[in-house]
């Protein structure tokens, strides 16, 4: 019997997809997971994997093409099988090129240059207000020499004040003599927003508006953790391992939830969905914006292969050895989210649909700390759990998240 492949969801907020590259050929033989293409969502890359068995009849959709989530782009067979008309029939327009590189949003001056050709003549740039078109770095060195940056003739697209005009202006006398102190401009010119913007937009406006958030945060000794993690990273160097703060992170959460697995449900009506696998979501801050990608089956995980499957996600997310799967990227069930490396103290993070919570951590920084009624440095961290209300109320967070300072302020925890 025939069967429809169809543009999968990649995302509660995904809608639409490019076939960015077929990985198998018209008659080929495919079986039940295999890499069929890879797909270019709003936010990534991700390998589509097969759900049928057969031969690859028909290629329906061509490489470079945008389609609706739900469309059919394929079909798998046997030989004898009758391919339907729709393969015939079916569009082949390309997608528009801002959207086939979505992954990497073209930053706003670039759409300007592109939109708008450059003068012949160099002209003073305004938009209607007063705004002077001009780049920030133009400004900021205007500011610095004291120059209103109005009185400059701007030889960038459409009259914009550019770095170089700034630099090669020379004030006339009277100009000189009357700015003794310059007005300060801000850049007030509109952004455009990247595709991937957007979906992040639309995903942490559902999650809000879905989910009753409530925060639980709680102060952790790290100082036996990093302890430990110093003499584990002295012990497995020769291997080529390390492992980090975060490493210990996301196994002291996978822990916590194997004793209180409730969090790693989520919220469906009349009951929460249980799941049988933790698979624990990374925050990975790209330079177009933020994935969540999981961890899979984390909870057969050492500490040590944590480790290597975190920095495996971390390159495949920025497109280094390969892109991640459509399992990472649709099947998390829980969250973790990680500032510490910007020496941020304490902050929430927003649940990402359908999970019942995610943890955000901080920096571990050295404060005063009373200990045996005496007065030390401590390493403490901070980490605040966000929770989904319709899953559990604030006691139960405030246990799980016992549990899992339990786990990081006794490290052997982490090596069972």
């Amino acid at each position: 019997m025939i069967s429809e492949v169809t543009m999968p969801s990649m995302g509660a907020d995904m809608t639409e997809g490019t076939i960015a590259k077929w990985l198998m050929a018209e008659g080929d033989s495919v079986k039940r997971g295999d890499k069929l293409a890879e797909i270019e969502t709003d936010k990534t890359v991700v390998e589509m994997e097969a759900y049928a068995e057969g031969i690859l009849r028909k290629i329906v959709i061509v490489e470079g093409t945008l389609v609706q989530v739900g469309t059919v782009i394929a079909f798998i067979g046997s030989a004898s099988d009758v391919v339907p008309e729709i393969a015939t029939n079916a569009p082949t327009t390309e997608a528009p090129k801002e959207v086939a590189i979505a992954a990497t949003p073209t930053p706003a001056h670039t759409l300007v240059q592109q939109a708008t050709p450059a003068p012949a003549q160099s002209t003073i740039a305004s938009v209607p207000g007063g705004r002077v078109k001009a780049s920030p770095i133009a400004r900021k060195i205007a500011e610095e020499k004291g120059i209103d940056i109005a009185t400059i003739p701007g030889t960038g697209p459409g009259g914009r004040i550019t770095k170089s005009d700034v630099e090669n202006f020379t004030p006339s006398p009277a100009f000189a003599a009357s700015s003794a102190r310059a007005t300060v401009m801000v850049d007030g010119s509109d952004t455009p927003l990247s595709t991937m913007r957007q979906a992040i937009a639309r995903v942490t406006v559902k999650s809000k508006t879905e989910s009753p958030h409530y925060y639980v945060t709680h102060e952790v000794n790290m100082g036996p953790a990093m302890t430990f993690r110093a003499q584990l990273n002295e012990a497995i160097v020769d291997a080529g391992d390390r492992v980090s703060v975060n490493d210990m992170v996301l196994k002291a959460v996978a822990t916590a939830l194997l004793k209180y697995p409730k969090w790693n449900s989520s919220f469906d009506g009349d009951r929460l969905i249980g799941h049988s696998d933790i698979n624990l979501g990374v925050a990975i801050a790209l330079e177009g914006g933020l994935i969540v990608p999981a961890v899979m089956h984390i909870q057969n995980m050492s500490l040590i292969e944590i480790s290597r499957a975190v920095r495996d996600m971390s390159k495949r997310a920025r497109g280094e050895g390969g892109t991640l799967t459509q399992a990472e990227m649709t099947q998390g069930t829980f969250g973790t989210s990680n500032l510490g490396m910007f020496g941020t103290d304490t902050f929430a993070a927003i649940i990402v649909p359908p999970n019942a919570g995610i943890i955000a951590v901080g920096a571990v920084k050295e404060k005063p700390i009373v200990k045996d009624r005496e007065i030390v440095v401590g390493k403490m961290m901070n980490a605040t759990i966000s929770a989904d209300h319709r899953v559990g109320d604030g006691a139960e967070a405030a246990i799980f998240m016992g549990e899992f300072q339990k786990n990081l302020e006794n490290p052997a925890r982490l090596m069972i």
